[in-house]
């Protein structure tokens, strides 16, 4: 399973590009960079917690959740420059939210925004809980109620994981919109005439991504649990 995941990861890093991506160093004022890591904190401990628990259920898993996480981290490498200060880019934290759970994924997100913000310059550290909480919250938390809604109506397993990347991945950026607008308000650009305008130039190149990313989970996710499902039946039980 590794070998065949490697190769298929390996590929997605050639339209890799030197762009920033997130939000990024020293572009959030303190207060706000700090609102957000406090947000974020209670999300990390619980996810944590929960994702000791599970490596103690089944051991293997840690191989699984390592996949996850390098799935994350080469997805959200690709990116399209966006509004100033951050970008459009895929952030494939849809497949580890329905394999783990969503709150498992805030570790991962802390885990690859953290790389990426110390090796690759992209994101920050002051703006590592804004980052974190828009993918690895927002994104996880909503991938899983998409995916699961989707399977109690009995779509198709494949048309579910689809669909969760995709809400998933563009409410990441409705909320990273947010963060932006709540950041500069100011006497003349209130937070919804910021919304809308940041909203408006993510769009553009968000709404394709959001489709590739789509696409790029589905395969992911039949490759893992094509060799993974004994793990994965026990790990999480509803996805069969």
């Amino acid at each position: 399973m590794i070998k065949n995941i490697g190769v298929f990861l390996c590929m997605l890093l050639f339209p890799v590009y030197g762009f920033g991506m997130h939000i990024a160093e020293g572009f959030l004022p303190k207060k706000w960079a700090g609102i957000w890591t406090i947000i974020f904190i209670p999300f990390l401990i619980i996810g944590y917690q929960k994702l000791k628990k599970q490596i103690e259920k089944v051991p293997k898993t840690k191989l699984l959740f390592s996949v996850v996480c390098a799935f994350v981290f080469v997805l959200s490498s690709f990116k399209i420059p966006s509004v100033a200060g951050s970008s459009s880019h895929l952030t494939g934290i849809a497949l580890g939210a329905i394999l783990f759970g969503a709150y498992s994924m805030s570790v991962a997100g802390v885990i690859v925004l953290l790389f990426q913000a110390l090796l690759l310059a992209h994101g920050g550290i002051t703006t590592l809980g804004a980052n974190a909480f828009s993918m690895a919250v927002v994104g996880a938390f909503s991938a899983v109620w998409v995916f699961k809604s989707c399977r109690f109506f009995r779509v198709p397993q494949g048309v579910a994981v689809f669909t969760a990347a995709l809400i998933s991945d563009v409410l990441i950026y409705v909320s990273t919109s947010g963060q932006l607008a709540l950041a500069f308000q100011s006497p003349t650009h209130g937070f919804l005439d910021n919304l809308i305008k940041f909203l408006s130039v993510f769009a553009v190149t968000q709404l394709p991504l959001a489709f590739v990313e789509g696409i790029f989970t589905v395969v992911a996710f039949n490759m893992i649990s094509k060799y993974s499902k004994q793990e994965l039946m026990v790990l999480n039980p509803s996805l069969y």
